[in-house]
């Protein structure tokens, strides 16, 4: 049986440098509320998946046709930090690129998501999950109802650089 590919996510908002959007798709010990328990994310929880350098892609909507970037392409770059799951995109200039850029840069983004398979996990109280490594198959920029409020998607221009972060909400989608 394959193992269940889940979808979290959430976001703030900032233009970054030209064409590209950064922020963070995840981030550490910030409790959300899944269905019927809470789940945290533990620092390191991504560290394996990143090492092991398959392609992650960046979609939109966890949509496969709605290709952002990706790592193979190296248009998608993550890292860890003390933070969380770090990323930039490198927006293209197709019709996409142009309407999640114009969307990001006025502030009416929903936020971000990440799609993953749980590989450790531990319930350290019945209704506690802790995320303590994910196999990450895409991150996505959510156009409306993010899940996690810590995490932030920041998209630059040269105009708009240093530009306050917005404010999130959270989202969550489990696909089977």
């Amino acid at each position: 049986m394959a193992a269940t590919i889940e979808r979290r996510g959430a976001f703030e908002l900032r233009a970054a440098g030209g064409r590209r959007l950064e922020g963070y798709a995840a981030t550490f010990n910030s409790p959300a509320q899944i269905g019927r328990f809470k789940e945290i994310i533990k620092p390191g929880a991504f560290r394996s998946s990143l090492l092991a350098g398959k392609d992650v892609l960046a979609l939109v909507d966890h949509q496969p046709g709605q290709l952002l970037a990706r790592t193979s392409a190296g248009t998608l770059r993550l890292s860890e930090d003390a933070k969380g799951l770090k990323f930039e995109i490198d927006v293209p200039a197709t019709t996409l690129g142009n309407d999640i850029l114009a969307l990001a840069e006025s502030r009416n983004l929903g936020g971000m998501s990440f799609g993953f398979r749980v590989t450790d996990e531990a319930w350290p109280k019945g209704d506690m999950r802790e995320l303590r490594a994910v196999d990450l198959i895409e991150i996505s920029v959510v156009q409306a109802f993010p899940a996690y409020s810590a995490t932030e998607i920041n998209a630059r221009s040269a105009a708009a650089v240093g530009a306050s972060l917005s404010r999130a909400q959270r989202y969550m989608e489990t696909v089977r």
